[in-house]
């Protein structure tokens, strides 16, 4: 053994003694194992093409509210919308102008609903993953529907719900009371909103107090995301030119919503390794942890398609299973 592989064995095994680093490097591992830099990535187009068309309808909508009212429009002019490159800047230069359009609104409508359904068939598609439930014991594409029409009632009374709580503590506060008392609320909201989400979109089998630790985690997580988000326009994208404020725009939303769907996928991720206790892991192979071997097992059975089809695992360090071949691996079923 050379002393570097000595050193890592060293870290290796400590960080298996102390349970606060196997679980997070548990966490991570599981992490890679589901492959969740491609799942956040495809929660991440999703959501931007969901957005896009919510945009087109944000400008649909201000060009009917807006039109023939100086009172409404001096109250955008003065709102965050203002700040907006290339929509702020025309709400600036000629809002009076601004009209809605009935065939804008149709097809911002559709194209957002298409992008709502596809991030959240996205989402259901990632717990699974996550939870590594069998291709057979998936919902097929009715009962998928049902839930991501759910999963979109949920998301939209969450925010109506949290708009109207930080408007009473605005209101009812002053000073750095309400903005601390808006943000405890607003991680508050956003816990008891990811928790439903996860409810919608992990499978029933699975407990609700089982999706409790990963949401607690990921509640405050969001308010800080969207604080940042919020400074980002107020005060770096107010000033900006119309080019550069574009692109910094579509670059500044991107990573934002990647930045939101890694803690989704993280906080999901930390549900599994707390209900299943996939920990300790090992951080270099071999041997195999139980930790390792499970969720290993878990991925191979992940890949069962069929009813007939029946997926077995066996390790080295394991007895093969009666059906295994001559050289330990797995052996096929009849019919599977």
């Amino acid at each position: 053994m050379n002393p570097v592989e000595r050193a890592l064995r060293s870290l290796d095994g400590c960080q298996q003694r102390h349970r606060p680093t196997a679980v997070v490097l548990g966490v991570i591992k599981k992490y890679g194992d589901d492959r969740g830099g491609l799942l956040a990535a495809l929660i991440t187009y999703y959501g931007f093409l969901a957005l896009i068309p919510l945009l087109l309808l944000l400008s649909t909508v201000l060009g009917f509210v807006l039109h023939g009212n100086p009172g409404a429009q001096r109250s955008v002019l003065d709102s965050a919308l203002a700040d907006f490159p290339i929509i702020g800047d025309q709400l600036r230069q000629n809002v009076h102008s601004l009209q809605g359009s009935g065939f804008a609104l149709v097809v911002g409508m559709l194209f957002m609903l298409y992008g709502a359904l596809g991030i959240a068939q996205v989402l259901q598609h990632a717990m699974s993953e996550i939870w590594n439930v069998p291709g057979v014991r998936r919902p097929g594409y009715w009962p998928r529907l049902v839930r991501s029409l759910l999963l979109l009632v949920v998301l939209g009374s969450g925010l109506v719900l949290g708009t109207g709580a930080a408007a009473v503590v605005a209101s009812s506060l002053g000073g750095p009371a309400a903005r601390i008392g808006g943000l405890i609320v607003s991680a508050l909201l956003n816990a008891a909103l990811c928790l439903a989400c996860f409810r919608v979109l992990t499978p029933s089998e699975i407990p609700t107090r089982a999706l409790r630790p990963g949401c607690a985690i990921a509640g405050p997580l969001f308010t800080v995301l969207q604080a940042f988000g919020s400074l980002l326009v107020v005060h770096e994208l107010r000033h900006a030119g119309q080019v550069y404020g574009f692109f910094a725009t579509v670059i500044g939303l991107l990573f934002w919503l990647y930045l939101t769907a890694q803690i989704t996928v993280y906080a999901a991720e930390t549900n599994v390794v707390l209900a299943r206790r996939l920990w300790p892991r090992s951080l270099l192979q071999p041997p195999l942890t139980d930790a390792d071997e499970q969720v290993l097992s878990a991925i191979a059975h992940q890949e069962e398609r069929r009813p007939e089809q029946q997926v077995d695992v066996a390790f080295d360090d394991d007895d093969p299973p009666p059906d295994a071949n001559a050289d330990g691996t797995a052996g096929r079923h009849p019919g599977g």
